[in-house]
């Protein structure tokens, strides 16, 4: 269970930095998505967050953060948008997938 809560503070976390980047930037489109994925990271499922931890241990924080990055600026310059913070996280985990096979 501690892993979970981990995985889920850590998305909290990334959505609030890029969030917080995107107010400093002005870019208050951005900063709206961002606070709205923040938001619904509490709702995240444990077995989404599960296959999260599962899937980045398999790979290392390198690959992760490779993969992860791109898709985090997605959302901060406007090029992506998800309804709700486990549709970036499926997205996530297929690219995730991808990587690996």
């Amino acid at each position: 269970m501690t892993k979970r809560a981990a995985s889920r503070n850590a998305f909290r976390g990334l959505f609030a930095l890029y969030a917080a980047k995107a107010h400093h930037d002005g870019n208050g489109i951005a900063e709206e998505q961002l606070l709205r994925l923040f938001g619904s990271s509490e709702d995240i499922p444990d077995d989404l967050l599960e296959k999260w931890s599962t899937s980045a241990g398999l790979i290392g924080s390198e690959a992760v953060g490779n993969i992860l990055s791109p898709l985090a600026h997605q959302i901060a310059d406007g090029s992506a948008q998800y309804d709700h913070a486990s549709d970036f996280l499926h997205r996530l985990l297929r690219e995730l997938d991808r990587s690996v096979h």
